[in-house]
């Protein structure tokens, strides 16, 4: 069993998704990342994502569907990683958004991603996304 819990976001624009560029501070500094963070004390995910979503890019956002998970060791500890597809208010061009973990972020195309600096976690993630992105795409 995972002794913590994580979650990322995905935001979806056709075939193109939101990704953030980490501060150069801490292990995985300096990389591109699916939104998200830690899921605190006893908190549901969804709760963690709308409140990492507030706080990180200062928009409130509407959870969907649980579309991929992963494990990933962090500092000896077992992480579970839960993605969620999320609906964000704005795309963030016009009206940008209020950064405070991230130093820029983007609309990537999915195929992008696997040539882009990722963080390792999300890039356990890819395949379950890339797979999901490319349904949704086609089904549009």
């Amino acid at each position: 069993m995972a002794s913590k819990h994580s979650i990322a976001c995905i935001a979806l624009d056709g075939t193109k998704v939101l990704i953030a560029h980490r501060l150069p501070v801490g292990q995985m500094g300096d990389r591109w990342e699916f939104p998200g963070g830690k899921v605190e004390g006893d908190e549901s995910c969804e709760l963690a994502i709308i409140r990492e979503m507030q706080e990180e890019f200062g928009i409130t956002v509407t959870v969907g569907p649980h579309i991929a998970n992963a494990q990933f060791m962090h500092n000896g500890e077992t992480v579970a990683l839960d993605c969620y597809r999320i609906t964000v208010p704005h795309d963030g061009i016009a009206v940008p958004y209020t950064l405070t973990e991230h130093s820029e972020y983007r609309w990537a195309d999915i195929s992008e991603i696997e040539n882009l600096s990722f963080v390792d976690s999300d890039l356990l993630l890819y395949p379950q996304v890339a797979s999901y992105v490319k349904t949704q795409a086609g089904n549009a």
